[in-house]
This record gives C-alpha cells, sequence and structure tokens, in this order.
C-alpha cells in the first residue's frame, strides 16, 4: 500500500491538521494510520491573521511566516511518522495545503490569483519527504475558483449507498472557517461551492467578547437569542445570492464586514450576537442546500463545526421540515476534523499518478486538471 500525508491550515487558523493514510488498489477510500493535531502559535497566528490585508512590508514578512509555517508542517509530519512507526522512505509524498492569505479568482483583468503562503522547499528540507503544495493555482489559471476544492474527494469517499447506506442525493457540508458545500447526487454530475462563513465570524466575535478561541460546543450562542434584523441584514451580502462556482474567505468575511454589519446593533447582548452569527452560517448553507439540491435527504458534516451543538441543532431544525437526516461524517467512519487533511493526502496521490484533482463543475475550470507543483526531496 502507498503513503501519503495531508497537512491542512485552514481559515480559522486555529492550526496544522495532518494525517498519514494509505491506499490499497482495491479501495478508493483511505485507511488513517495516524492524526496529529499541532495548534498555532498565537505570534504565527497573528502574523497570518494580518497578512489577509495589505500592511507594511508584507514581502518580507510573508516569506519569514511561511518559513515559519513549514517549520509547524514539520513538527505535525516528524509527529506523525513517530505515530506511525514509519520512516521518511516509506511516504510516497506529502500535500501540503499551505496557509491561503489572499484570494482573488477571475478579477484583475480576467485570471486573478490565489496565494497560499509555505515554504515547500524548506519542508521537504525538514522532513525527507516529496512534498506537493501549491493546489489551486493550475485550475486558477484554466480560469476556475481553484476552490473548494474538496468536492473531488469527497465524492469518492461519501457518494452513494457504499458510504452512507442511501440511494438519495447527499450532500457534504464542511463547516472550517469557511463553510462549503458539496453535492453528490445519485444520479449526475457532482457540484460544490463556498456558501457563506462558517466558524470565522463565531470564532472572532468569541475571541472579542470571552477572550477564547472558539464558542466550545455552540455555549455561548445557546445562551441568547438570534436577532432577526441581524441575521437578515448579514444575509443580505451579494454573495449569499450569487451563482456558483463561487468561492470565498477573509476577502469578503473579516473583522470589518463584521463591523459594519454591527455598527447598528452595538447595544446588543454579546451572547444574541453570537446566537445571531450562528444563525448566519445555518441559514446560508440551509437556503443553499434547498436552493441547488432541493432532492438532497442526507447532510453529512464535517470540519470543526461538526462539535458546535448548537450549529448542529440549528441544522437539523432548518431541514427536518424537508426530512433531511444532518449527522457527522463519524456515522460513516470518517472523524470530522480529519476530513480536509485526508483530502490533501489524496490530492497529493492524484498528483503523483498524475491524475486530474479538480472538478470543472465545481471550480468552472476549463476542464480536468492535475493540480500541485512538486518539491521533490
Amino acid at each position: 500500500m502507498a503513503l501519503f500525508a495531508g497537512l491542512m491550515s485552514g481559515t480559522s487558523l486555529d492550526g496544522v491538521d495532518a494525517v498519514l493514510a494509505a491506499w490499497s488498489d482495491a479501495s478508493t477510500r483511505p485507511i488513517e494510520l495516524a492524526f496529529v493535531h499541532c495548534p498555532m502559535p498565537s505570534t504565527l497566528r497573528a502574523e497570518l491573521l494580518a497578512l489577509n490585508s495589505p500592511g507594511e512590508n508584507e514581502l518580507h514578512r510573508a516569506a519569514c511566516a511561511a518559513n515559519a509555517l513549514a517549520e509547524l508542517y514539520a513538527q505535525a509530519v516528524a509527529e506523525l511518522l513517530r505515530l506511525a512507526s514509519v520512516g521518511p522512505a516509506d511516504v510516497h509524498a506529502l500535500g501540503a495545503h499551505g496557509q491561503t492569505v489572499r484570494h482573488r479568482p477571475r478579477e484583475f483583468g480576467g485570471s486573478g490569483y490565489t496565494v497560499q503562503l509555505l515554504d515547500a522547499a524548506l519542508l521537504a528540507e525538514r522532513c525527507g519527504i516529496d512534498v506537493v503544495c501549491d493546489f489551486r493555482s493550475r485550475d486558477v489559471a484554466a480560469g476556475g475558483q481553484g476552490a473548494p476544492l474538496v468536492p473531488a474527494f469527497h465524492a469518492e469517499v461519501f457518494s452513494g449507498g457504499g458510504a452512507a447506506g442511501a440511494i438519495d442525493d447527499i450532500a457534504v457540508l464542511n463547516l472550517g472557517g469557511i463553510a462549503n458545500l458539496t453535492l453528490l447526487p445519485a444520479t449526475g454530475p457532482v457540484l460544490g461551492f463556498d456558501c457563506g462563513p462558517g466558524n470565522m465570524l463565531m470564532d472572532l466575535w468569541c475571541q472579542r467578547r470571552r477572550g477564547l478561541p472558539y464558542d466550545a460546543d455552540g455555549r455561548f450562542a445557546a445562551s441568547g437569542l438570534a436577532l432577526p434584523a441581524l441575521v437578515q441584514r448579514c444575509l443580505a451580502d451579494p454573495f449569499f445570492d450569487r451563482m456558483p462556482p463561487k468561492s470565498t474567505g477573509r476577502d469578503l468575511f473579516d473583522a470589518r464586514w463584521l463591523d459594519a454589519h454591527l455598527e447598528a446593533y452595538a447595544a446588543s447582548a454579546p451572547q444574541d450576537v453570537m446566537a445571531s452569527l450562528a444563525e448566519v452560517t445555518a441559514v446560508a448553507a440551509c437556503k443553499a442546500l434547498k436552493r441547488h439540491a432541493p432532492h438532497t435527504r442526507q447532510v453529512l458534516v464535517c470540519g470543526g463545526g461538526a462539535y458546535n451543538a448548537h450549529l448542529m441543532g440549528r441544522l437539523r431544525a432548518l431541514l427536518e421540515q424537508d426530512k433531511v437526516a444532518v449527522s457527522s461524517t463519524a456515522t460513516v467512519g470518517m472523524a470530522p476534523e480529519r476530513v480536509e487533511a485526508l483530502a490533501f493526502a489524496w490530492l497529493a496521490r492524484a498528483f503523483c499518478e498524475r491524475r486530474p484533482g479538480n472538478l470543472s463543475e465545481v471550480t468552472g475550470a476549463a476542464g480536468p486538471r492535475v493540480l500541485g507543483a512538486l518539491y521533490p526531496v
């Protein structure tokens, strides 16, 4: 069996998820051998967050942050190898996403760009393993959004009765910093797109008002009542009504966006604002699902948001009238926090086999493309 590692640090900036997985010729579903989560050091997190916006001396700062992130990735890989009792030579390649700090596809003359910080050469030196990175750029060059990339992986591991025990249309909702949907119809092409903020705005509000990195189990949100006018004000952003293909990130849903929408709600109770932000995430996802995949009967949730009991409860409440079952991907054998790291191990495998890693129906690219750039050891 071929071994591949996957490394993911997402828009939540909470840390690095790393997984070591094996694939046999007989199955497209990975066998997980080890998983590690390395928390993001506060200084690196602050710098990566700052680099999402223009600033002084940002080229130098970005290069230093890329080095620091490579060192953190290397620590995660070393721990993976230790847990799995394997050496660098046993791993065929590792797929490393890097940290997205700008995402502006189809802009500035048509092509646009996407930027993921990571010194992949340094990572290859530290790990002694071939590194595959820069997965988004080729899709963007082909006219696509470069995101989301996980639907191709979701299609292999969650489609049809084999994964979910059902013949109905299935959706996978990834609740990371940004929320994205993968639509897996029983027949027809796979679709997918970013549908709005995931945990990002909730995390920001929790950090401001409680000094905590996130709302554990959604307890802060559950203690408040959503403000309908605030929810509707947020959902009036044109992004929510745009047709796919579409993708987003901190370029749109940042602190400035939040502050502009909260300007008229300065006197509101903090817990009510938190409940409202959770409602924005839930309602946006449910509206997108009903609009683009009305026959869906099962939603599998992955990402950190799958552990937010309040958010999961709101999703179930909003979808139960349509008889849509909502559950974590853990119910079909894949822990929610590990799905994206596994996806990047899968993308590294696809690159090494020179298979396309994108779905042009999802990203809007001109066609299938082999994604990634190789830094051989």
